[in-house]
């Protein structure tokens, strides 16, 4: 079982996995930012880290991702093992992409997707997010307007299912941070994100 940090109630009647990207873990200030702006007691939130994160973290040695199967075992058991009536699965980049892989096939409450990684950085030719236009989970995707993984030029063209809903934060990287000439910073943006995802997981 991986490490997992626990944020909010034991007794919350929300649960939202939350899963890392490619290249920083569970930790990275930004994911510790929205696991704590989000959990209370309505909602709690448990942050995991995929095998490959685990063991750079032990060795200090940096490791590309897990093969997708990999990843999409561990979403399975991590899904399993902190299974809940309302639980959501969330992801930020690449988490979001293997958590939005199985979303159909685990039938959680929810899915959650910050920054999707639509497509590798100046190649849209090489599209990954084909699926998300039949996907029959709820899902927000929270993308920031700049991404260079799908900005929001891009975005406009994709075809998502009706039940994916999107929300753009203002002058957004792939980590929602703004250009300084943006008259926003990080912090509103990761609060913006923050009310996004509790407004969903709490709406019905």
């Amino acid at each position: 079982m991986s490490k997992v940090l626990f944020n909010g109630s034991d007794q919350a009647p929300n649960r939202v996995l939350l899963a890392h990207g490619a290249g920083a873990g569970m930790e990275h200030p930004v994911m510790a930012s929205l696991a704590e702006g989000l959990a209370d007691a309505h909602i709690q939130v448990i942050r995991f880290e995929f095998p490959y994160m685990q063991k750079s973290q032990q060795d200090g040695r940096r490791r590309p991702p897990d093969r997708e199967p990999v990843l999409l075992d561990c979403w399975r058991d991590m899904a399993a093992a902190f299974a809940h009536p309302r639980l959501f699965l969330a992801g930020k980049s690449m988490g979001g992409r293997m958590a939005s892989l199985v979303a159909d096939e685990l039938s959680p409450r929810g899915l959650l997707l910050l920054g999707f990684p639509f497509h590798p950085p100046g190649k849209p030719e090489r599209f990954r997010g084909q699926h998300l236009a039949s996907i029959a989970t709820p899902t927000l995707l929270v993308q920031g307007e700049r991404d260079s993984f799908g900005n929001r030029d891009a975005v406009a063209g994709y075809d998502l299912a009706d039940g994916v809903e999107t929300c753009w934060v203002r002058d957004g990287d792939h980590g929602f941070s703004p250009r300084k000439s943006s008259g926003t910073t990080l912090a509103r943006n990761l609060a913006l994100v923050v009310a996004q995802m509790r407004s969903f997981v709490l709406a019905d």
